[in-house]
Parts: structure tokens; C-alpha cells; sequence
């Protein structure tokens, strides 16, 4: 009788729901072990979007979470360090928010989200409107984090007035975990509320991360490192976690045996160098890395499908922002040359500053080469010194990005040029054929890239 194999995990960020429901598993348990061993007060992972930030935090919650269920962890790594779970697990009050949900065309309709996500998670610990141990004052205090019109300066400090209370009750400092930290900036920043929003995170991080007394320790995830200048300011206990860092980088991302496992328990092993070749590439302190959306989203096409080919999955969850914009430096000769290097599978050496405001991001073009590092689109393969390194594109899926977004640029660029023509006559039509022929030149450069970018990979026996 065939085996009935395990559903893959495509879009569940849930850990507990992952685990009653029978759901494919790669185990990452052991982050929480070297998070206690090594943690700070406040820990920053940073790391690109479809990576396993949510479910890592999901899973931090299931396990430090008062009276969890503790069948989540059976049969885990984590499981087999026995007096770390009893000293550890179910043992914590926890505050998880997520900031992902935060996109809206104003300011105030923003403050209005965030009061939603807040007023959703105190209603988790309405039992504390019963406890003996809060005063009348401590319970109105929570009653104001259940208000739908709640002020904005309760909302800068709900997550402290939370862990307060939490404590209090329990007898139990809170950990505190906030998930993607950096969405509501970036559409802040898209839609020109950038300030105001600045200012409402940093005075809710000061209090929930700064001057709260009742916090244990606090995990924060998101893409960007935001300068600390920003919104940490006067934070001294902040550990920053980025895709530089040797410290918990297997710990996002699937490894080269997470990957042979997968494939194996699926019966796809035949598919392994495609896979690698397309999805691999990634580097995050000495690992070497898998995209788990691509891979997961792969095997579930090939399940069904075994002549499927590879698509550009991760791509599709994004605008692609940052290499729009940097395709946009394409006219400039050393630009132009870099990127060439980088689509045929070479490498370049970049200085990279990896603290960044969103203001600063796009201001040159030295900023746009950490933005697309600390993002996914470039990866490193190894340093020159702390702050100097050299990139190279990871795989298949964003040289493809690449050239989409190039060619895309060049559609545009015509159909201006063409604009202008009907507007001004013969005197654009020079600079029109010229456009067109290098567009077309350009198109035929990439296509040659990506050949000998396959020669490389063959060379150093990365595909077959």
C-alpha cells in the first residue's frame, strides 16, 4: 500500500496548526536552544521576505507560552534537550504582534490598523479583567487597550502597560515578539507618512523595549536593518541578527540536506539540480541556503506535475522595488557593465552600509547594493574586511528578475521616446533608433549571459 505522504506547508505560518495537522515540517527547533544560550535583551533577526521569519517566531511563541501544548515539540530536535524544556517551555506569558498587516494610504488609517493588531492581542488576556492580583487601576488601564478608539499615546505604550500586567498576574516577566517590524515603514515611507509613522514605532519600540522593566527578552524579525538612529534610539540592548552574521544562519532558509530530504520523502530526488540551480545560492554567515517558498511551492508542482518546469515563485509575493530602481542606473557605463558581470554568474566587490533609513535607501547607488543584499536580490560569497564584500546573483529565479525588470525598463523607455516623436517630430527619431538598437543589443547580451552563467555552474558541477 502506498504511502499517504504529508501535506506541504504553502502559506502556514501557524507552528501549532503545522504540527496538529500533519503538515511537512523542516525542523528549525534548535534556534530556540541557541537563543537562550546566546541571547540578548532584545534580539533583531533580519532576513528577506518567503524565509521562515514567521514561522520561527510562531514556533518561539508555541514553546515559551504558558500551558502550550507541549505535542507541538514531539518528535523535535528541540524535544531531546530535556532540562532546557523543563526549565523553559511553557513557562512565559508571550505578546506576539505582527506589523505585516500595516499598509494603508494614510497615517491615520495606519494608527487605526496598529490599534486593531494591539486591541486583537490584549483580548487574549481578557482573564486578566478577573484576577485578584490587578487593582481596579490596572484593570481600567487594560479596558483602554481593548478600545477601538484608543489614544495614540495608549498605543505607544500598550505593549509595556501589557507586560505589566502580564507580571503582574503571573508572577513572570513577558517575552515579547514582534514580526516584521519594518512593513509600516516601508509603506509609510511608499506613500509619504514616513516621519509620522518613524515616530510612532520608535516611541512604541522605546517603551516595550527600553523602559519596560517587566520584559524577559524580546525577538523582533524584518527585512531591513533600519538605522538605529530611527527608531532605536538610546537602545544599548539591541542585538542585531542580519544575513552577514554566523550566528543562527541555518536557521532561515532550507540547507542543502533540508532540501535532499525533502525531495527524497517526496520521491523527486531527480529534481535536485534544477532545484539547486534555481532556488539555491543563498549565503547567510557560512550557510549556504535554499528559498523555502521556491522549494516548497516547487515540490508541490512537481506532485503533481513531474515534467513541471521552475517559476519564478518568490518573485511574484513582491513589486521588486529595489531593482527597479537600480535598473534605472543602467545608463551609467560602470552600472551597466556590473550587472552584466553579475547575470553570466560572476562576482563583484561592494562596500555595504547595512544600517539604513528608508530615506537614505534609494538616495545613490551605493545604497541600492546593500539594499539589495540585506533584501535577496544579491548574496555574498565571501568578505574583503567587516564592511566589504563581494556579491554575487544567487540563482536562476533572480537572474530572471534581473532581466525582466531590464527589459521592462527598456519597454518603457521606448514607448516615451515613441511619445516624444509624435510630439516633436524627426528630431527624436535619431535618438529613438539608437535607443532601439541598444535594447535590442541588450536583449541578445543577456540571453548570451545567461549561457555562460549555465558554462559556470556546469564547470563547477552545480548543474548536469
Amino acid at each position: 500500500m502506498k504511502q499517504i505522504k504529508k501535506k506541504l506547508p504553502i502559506g502556514i505560518e501557524n507552528f501549532a496548526k503545522l504540527q496538529a495537522e500533519d503538515f511537512y515540517y523542516v525542523d528549525k527547533t534548535m534556534l530556540i536552544k541557541e537563543l537562550l544560550d546566546n541571547w540578548a535583551e532584545v534580539n533583531l533577526f533580519t532576513r528577506p521576505r518567503r524565509f521562515g521569519k514567521t514561522l520561527n517566531m510562531s514556533m518561539l511563541k508555541a514553546f515559551f507560552e504558558l500551558n502550550s501544548d507541549k505535542n507541538c515539540f514531539k518528535g523535535t530536535r528541540i524535544s531531546r534537550e530535556v532540562y532546557l524544556c523543563e526549565q523553559y517551555m511553557g513557562k512565559f506569558p508571550v505578546i506576539f504582534i505582527s506589523l505585516k498587516s500595516i499598509s494603508a494610504q494614510t497615517y491615520e488609517k495606519a494608527c487605526d490598523m496598529a490599534i486593531q493588531i494591539v486591541n486583537g492581542e490584549a483580548r487574549r488576556f481578557q482573564y486578566l479583567l478577573d484576577s485578584e492580583r490587578l487593582t481596579e487601576y490596572d484593570k481600567d488601564a487594560f479596558k483602554s487597550l481593548l478600545l477601538p478608539d484608543m489614544k495614540e499615546s495608549v498605543l505607544c505604550s500598550s505593549l509595556r502597560i501589557l507586560s505589566e500586567l502580564l507580571e503582574k498576574h503571573h508572577g513572570q516577566k513577558v517575552i515579547l515578539l514582534i514580526d516584521e517590524y519594518d512593513v509600516p515603514l516601508a509603506k509609510a515611507f511608499e506613500l509619504e507618512y514616513y516621519n509620522s509613522m518613524t515616530l510612532l514605532i520608535r516611541n512604541l519600540f522605546e517603551n516595550a523595549l527600553k523602559t519596560n522593566d517587566s520584559l524577559k527578552f524580546a525577538v523582533l524579525t524584518g527585512c531591513m536593518r533600519i538605522s538605529k538612529e530611527s527608531i532605536f534610539t538610546g537602545l544599548n540592548n539591541l542585538k542585531v541578527l542580519s544575513v552577514a552574521d554566523v550566528q543562527f544562519d541555518e536557521y532561515f532558509g532550507f540547507t542543502d540536506s533540508d532540501v535532499k530530504n525533502i525531495l527524497e520523502y517526496y520521491e523527486l530526488s531527480e529534481h535536485y539540480d534544477e532545484i539547486k540551480m534555481w532556488y539555491d545560492g543563498y549565503r547567510f554567515g557560512n550557510v549556504e541556503v535554499y528559498c523555502p517558498w521556491d522549494v516548497i511551492n516547487y515540490c508541490d508542482e512537481l506532485r503533481i506535475n513531474n515534467m513541471a518546469q521552475p517559476q519564478n515563485y518568490w518573485s511574484n509575493t513582491s513589486s521588486n522595488e529595489a531593482v527597479k530602481r537600480f535598473i534605472h542606473e543602467t545608463d551609467k557605463g560602470t552600472v551597466r557593465k556590473e550587472i552584466e558581470k553579475l547575470i553570466a554568474g560572476e562576482t563583484i566587490v561592494k562596500e555595504i552600509h547595512q544600517e539604513l533609513t528608508y530615506q537614505d535607501m534609494y538616495a545613490s547607488i551605493e545604497n541600492l547594493w546593500s539594499v539589495l543584499f540585506t533584501t535577496g536580490y544579491l548574496t555574498q560569497t565571501g568578505r574583503k574586511d567587516a564592511n566589504t564584500f563581494m556579491f554575487t546573483v544567487p540563482n536562476m529565479e533572480i537572474c530572471n528578475i534581473f532581466l525582466t525588470q531590464i527589459m521592462d525598463y527598456f519597454k518603457v523607455r521606448y514607448c516615451i521616446l515613441q511619445k516624444e516623436m509624435q510630439s516633436n517630430g524627426s528630431q527624436i527619431k535619431e535618438s529613438q533608433s539608437i535607443f532601439l538598437t541598444r535594447s535590442i543589443l541588450w536583449n541578445h547580451v543577456f540571453e548570451g549571459l545567461i549561457y555562460i552563467r549555465l558554462f559556470h555552474l556546469v564547470q563547477r558541477g552545480e548543474y548536469f
